[in-house]
């Protein structure tokens, strides 16, 4: 199984991004997903989840300016944040809690993907 993000990049303060992560692989399931950020010096840290049914929660810091989204048909999740700062500038990842076949039963392990840098700068 893996996740692969996209969608980071440089945007001036004020300006939109939108991140996506699609998951692949030996799926049988996939229940919460969400995008976490890791500022340099700075602990990681939950921006915005999104269960299988929909229902979503935000960091306080983003949520006035951000919607998590998904499609399960595709295995994918994404993130638009707008009216960037500064200080939304960090590394995103994407995660998502992915239900695997092995044998008989159905196990639910946690992946992340490889990471995209979001730098919000004039």
């Amino acid at each position: 199984v893996q996740l692969q993000a996209s969608g980071g990049g440089l945007v001036q303060p004020g300006g939109s991004l939108r991140l996506s992560c699609a998951a692949s692989g030996s799926i049988y399931s996939i229940n919460a997903m969400g995008w976490y950020r890791q500022a340099p010096g700075k602990r990681r840290e939950l921006v915005a989840a999104i269960t299988s049914g929909g229902s979503a929660n935000y960091a306080d810091s983003v949520k006035d300016r951000s919607t998590i989204s998904r499609d399960n048909a595709k295995n994918t999740v994404h993130l638009q944040m707008n009216s960037l700062k500064p200080e939304d500038t960090a590394v995103y990842y994407c995660n998502a809690h992915i239900e695997v076949v092995i044998g008989n039963d159905q196990y639910e392990y946690d992946y992340w993907g490889q990471g995209t840098l979001v730098t919000v700068s004039s």
